[in-house]
C-alpha cells in the first residue's frame, strides 16, 4: 500500500507539472509563431558602417538616450536613463543582481538538497519500501531534486532568464524578447567554450598536456606538490596559445586526477581553485587573441602581440610565479602529508589503472596529431561558428571511428557551462545603461573600478563597454583591461572559463562557497594588481 501511495503521489505531481509546462510552452509557441510570421525589421537601424542594427526595442542604445548636462552626477544620469526606459532598466538590473545573489546561495541550496534526500530515504526505509521489479527505479524526493537544480551554479543564469523574460514581456512584448535573443545576442562564445572544452578534455589532448606538465612535475619527483606547482605555472601560459577555456579545462582535469583525488584539506582545495581562476585570467594576456576581455578591444585599439607582452604578459608571468610560490610555502606541510599519503596508497602508480578511463596504453602519434589539428582549427576560427561547429561534427565522427583510443565523451559539464554563459550573455546584454557611465567616470580609479566591476560581470563585458566609450586616454584603456583581467578570479562569473573549472572540480566540494572562493582569490588578485599598477602604462 505504501509503495502504491508513493507511486500515485509522484505520478500526480508529475502530471500537474507537465500540464503546467505544456500550457506555458503552448502560450510561448503561439507567440513565437505569430512573431515569426511577421517580417522582422530593426527597431534601431544602424547609421554607422560596421555597427549592427538592433532589432529589439530594448535595451535602449546608448546613443539614443537624451544628452545630459556636462556636470550631471552619475546618479542623475542613471535616474534619467531609467525614466526614459519607463523603469525597465532598473527591473532587468534587479533580475541580474538576483542571479548574482543566487550564485552566492547555491551552496546552501545544495546542502538543503542533501538533507531532504537523506530525510526522504529514511522515510522510505521506515515504511519498508523496496523495489519489486528489476527495472524499477527508486523514487526520489521532488523537492530534493528541485533544490539540487537550484544549487547547480552552472544553471543559475539560465534559471533567471525566466524572470527576465517576464519583465521583457511586461514592459515590451514577447516579439521583442524573441528578437533580442535571435538577432541582438551573440552566443558564439558559449558555443565556442562548450566545444573547446569537449575537445580539450578528449583523451589524446589530455594525455599530451599531462606529459607536458609531467616534465615540470618530474623536477619535484612527481609528488602532489610538484604536480600542483607545475599545473599552476604551465596552464596559464597555455591560455595564451589555445585560449583560456581550453587551458582551464586541461588544468582542472589534471588537478582533479593528480591532486584533488588525494582529498587535500578544505582550505587548500579553495586556495587551489581560486589561484587557478586568477592565474588563468591573467595568463591569457601574453597574446592578443586568447583572452576574451583582450579580444574585445585588441583590434579596435590596435593592440598587437608585442604590445600585449610588453604591457601585460611579463607582469602576468611574474605575478603567477610569486602567487604560486607563496601558496606553496603556506601549505607546505599539507603538501608533505599528501606526498606521504600518495606513497602509502599508491594512488598515482600508473602501472595500476584504477579504471578504464585511467588506462595507459599508447595512443598513436597520428591520432594525437589529428586531435591537435581539431583543437587548432577551433582556436583559429573561434569567432566563426559555422567553421568550428562544422569541424566539431567531423571531430565526433573521428572519435567514433577510433574508440580504442578514446574515453567516453564528456558532454554534461561543457553543456552546463555553455548554458551558464548563454544566460550571462542574455542578462548581461542589458546592463550597459549603468556600466557605460560608471566606466566613463572612473578616471584615475579606472583599474580599481574595473576590478570591482569584473567581480559582478564577465570581464569581457567590462572591456567591451570600455571600447564603446569615445576618446579614452591610453592610460585609462590600459587600466580598464588590467583591472578586468585582475578581477577575473574573484567570482565564478568574473571570467568566462571559470564556470568550466568549477564544473570539473565542484564535485570535491559538496557546494562551493563563493565567499571562501573570494577570500582565497584575494591575495593573488592583490599581487597582480600591484604589478599591473606599479609597472603600469
Amino acid at each position: 500500500m505504501e509503495r502504491t501511495s508513493y507511486s500515485t503521489k509522484a505520478f500526480t505531481l508529475r502530471t500537474v507539472l507537465l500540464s503546467i509546462l505544456t500550457v506555458i510552452l503552448f502560450m510561448f509557441a503561439s507567440q513565437t509563431a505569430e512573431a515569426a510570421s511577421k517580417e522582422v525589421k530593426p527597431a534601431y537601424p544602424s547609421m554607422e558602417e560596421g555597427v549592427k542594427s538592433q532589432y529589439s526595442h530594448f535595451p535602449i542604445p546608448l546613443n539614443q538616450y537624451k544628452p545630459t548636462a556636462p556636470d550631471a552626477s552619475l546618479v542623475e544620469i542613471l535616474v534619467q536613463r531609467n525614466e526614459e526606459s519607463n523603469g525597465f532598466n532598473l527591473a532587468v538590473t534587479l533580475v541580474f543582481f538576483g542571479a548574482i545573489i543566487h550564485t552566492f546561495l547555491a551552496s546552501r541550496f545544495e546542502r538543503l538538497s542533501h538533507r531532504l534526500a537523506q530525510r526522504y530515504k529514511e522515510k522510505l526505509k521506515s515504511n519498508k519500501f523496496r523495489v519489486m521489479h528489476p527495472e524499477e527505479r527508486m523514487p526520489v524526493s521532488f523537492f530534493s531534486s528541485l533544490f539540487h537544480f537550484l544549487g547547480e551554479v552552472e544553471a543559475v543564469f539560465g534559471i533567471w532568464i525566466i524572470p527576465f523574460m517576464i519583465v521583457c514581456w511586461k514592459y515590451y512584448s514577447f516579439e521583442d524578447f524573441s528578437a533580442y535573443l535571435n538577432f541582438d545576442c551573440s552566443f558564439i562564445e558559449p558555443m565556442f567554450v562548450m566545444i573547446i572544452m569537449i575537445i580539450a578534455s578528449s583523451r589524446p589532448i589530455f594525455k599530451l598536456a599531462e606529459r607536458a606538465v609531467c616534465l615540470g612535475a618530474n623536477l619535484g619527483k612527481g609528488t602532489p606538490g610538484a604536480w600542483w606547482i607545475s599545473v599552476m605555472c604551465l596552464s596559464p601560459l597555455l591560455g595564451s596559445l589555445i585560449t583560456e577555456p581550453a587551458a582551464m579545462t586541461i588544468g582542472a582535469l589534471i588537478l582533479s586526477k593528480k591532486f584533488y583525488d588525494l582529498k587535500p584539506k578544505r582550505t587548500l582545495m579553495y586556495a587551489t581553485l581560486a589561484l587557478l581562476f586568477v592565474n588563468i585570467s591573467i595568463g591569457g594576456t601574453l597574446t592578443h587573441f586568447a583572452a576574451p576581455p583582450v579580444v574585445m578591444v585588441a583590434e579596435k585599439w590596435d593592440w598587437g602581440l608585442s604590445h600585449m607582452f610588453c604591457h601585460f604578459g611579463w607582469k602576468a608571468i611574474v605575478a603567477v610565479i610569486i602567487s604560486n610560490i607563496a601558496y606553496y610555502f603556506l601549505f607546505r606541510k599539507e603538501f608533505a602529508r599528501l606526498a606521504e599519503q600518495q606513497r602509502e596508497m599508491s594512488e598515482f602508480d600508473d602501472a595500476i589503472p584504477q579504471s578504464w578511463e585511467d588506462r595507459n596504453d599508447t595512443i598513436p602519434l597520428w591520432v594525437t596529431l589529428v586531435h591537435v589539428c581539431f583543437l587548432t582549427w577551433t582556436v583559429i576560427f573561434a569567432h566563426e561558428p559555422v567553421m568550428f561547429i562544422g569541424s566539431f561534427l567531423f571531430f565526433i565522427g573521428f572519435t567514433v571511428t577510433t574508440p580504442q583510443y578514446q574515453n567516453h565523451m564528456a558532454l554534461r559539464v561543457p553543456m552546463m557551462v555553455g548554458f551558464f554563459l548563454a544566460g550571462l550573455v542574455i542578462l548581461g546584454g542589458v546592463q550597459a545603461w549603468w556600466l557605460e557611465p560608471v566606466l566613463a567616470r572612473l578616471g584615475d580609479y579606472a583599474m580599481a573600478g574595473a576590478t570591482l566591476l569584473t567581480a559582478f560581470n564577465d570581464n569581457a563585458a567590462v572591456t567591451f563597454l570600455a571600447s564603446t566609450v569615445p576618446n579614452l586616454p591610453e592610460s585609462v584603456k590600459y587600466a580598464v583591461v588590467a583591472g578586468a583581467v585582475t578581477g577575473g578570479g574573484l567570482t565564478v562569473i568574473a571570467n568566462a572559463p571559470n564556470p568550466a573549472g568549477q564544473a570539473i572540480l565542484g564535485k570535491y566540494f559538496q557546494g562551493i562557497n563563493p565567499l571562501w572562493l573570494f577570500a582565497w582569490a584575494l591575495f593573488p588578485t592583490v599581487v597582480v594588481y600591484i604589478f599591473f599598477s606599479c609597472f603600469g602604462n
